[in-house]
Parts: structure tokens; sequence; C-alpha cells
């Protein structure tokens, strides 16, 4: 099982894609703990990188297509969780 530890503003550092059926701890700001799917943090991994790319105008794969230069830092770190968010 893996850990992870939610800071002040409500986010976990996620840098990637976990196994679905891996089970996750998170531990809230509150102190509180919620046990997640791997497939549930991966939907809001996605949701998180949905989000972002919309926010910064940017394609499907995370491309500003009227830019004259590609910049590759179209990835999301941080993804927003909270205890009521377990399946």
């Amino acid at each position: 099982m893996l850990n992870l530890r939610q800071d002040n503003d409500g986010f976990i550092h996620m840098s990637r894609h976990f196994p679905n059926k891996m089970p996750i701890s998170i531990t809230f700001a509150n102190g509180t703990q919620g046990e997640f799917s791997g497939a549930r943090l991966n939907e809001l991994y996605d949701q998180a990188l949905a989000a972002y790319r919309r926010g910064n105008n940017l394609d499907a794969k995370g491309f500003d297509r009227a830019a004259t230069n590609i910049h590759r830092r179209n990835a999301v770190g941080l993804v927003p969780v909270s205890p009521d968010m377990a399946p």
C-alpha cells in the first residue's frame, strides 16, 4: 500500500498514473485518512489534467497549436483530493 499526504492547499503530488488495483492511503491535512484505489486516483489525475489543459488553451495532446514554440511542460503534478471523493 502506498501512503500519500495531502498538502495544506488540498493537493497530493502525483505525476503519473498508478496501477488500477493498487490500494493508496491518503492522509488529509486535517489528520483523517482515506483509502482510494489506483483507478480512482487515475480518474482524478485525468480530470485535473483536462482542467489544466482547458485553462491554458491546450489541445488534447497538450500542445498550443497557435504558439510558435512548443513547450513540453503540459503536465500537472498536483491533484486536488478530499475525503468525500473516495468510492
